[in-house]
């Protein structure tokens, strides 16, 4: 099962769901990419999965323009900007799906406070990913 996952600058909400679906079955094919990639995985994305223990370090950004002419079984977008400049694929995707979620990077305020915030999306894409990984796929493949 390919499954590509989509928000905008490729360093935080699509980089934790890529993790979360990774961890909840290794047989999955998971990529995620942006529409504007940012320069690099953020580090309080990177951390808010560190501390549940899932490493996403070695993971990296990349353009949705690479991902355009594959097959797809899902291309999930996680905001709604992703959602609305989404480019047309050329190759087949079976099903769409969009699940918006706040941008943590966007967040000011202490560290404390944007960490927490952090954790809140983190919490909330583990949540909604996993109740989808449960009734799409997990029941499909029993």
């Amino acid at each position: 099962m390919k499954i590509l996952i989509l928000c905008t600058g490729n360093s935080c909400r699509s980089q934790m769901a890529q993790g979360f679906l990774q961890s909840f079955d290794a047989n999955l094919e998971v990529h995620s990419a942006g529409t504007k990639p940012a320069k690099h995985i953020s580090t309080r994305a990177i951390q808010a999965m560190k501390e549940i223990g899932i490493n996403i370090s070695h993971h990296t950004v990349k353009h949705v323009e690479q991902y355009l002419k594959s097959e797809w079984d899902y291309v999930i977008t996680v905001c709604d900007n992703a959602r609305e400049t989404c480019p047309v694929f050329t190759g087949k995707v079976r099903n769409r799906l969009h699940f918006d979620f706040e941008d943590p990077s966007l967040v000011s305020g202490t560290d404390e406070h944007i960490m927490n915030v952090f954790r809140e999306v983190r919490n909330k894409i583990k949540n909604t990913l996993y109740e989808f990984y449960v009734k799409q796929i997990k029941t499909k493949n029993n």
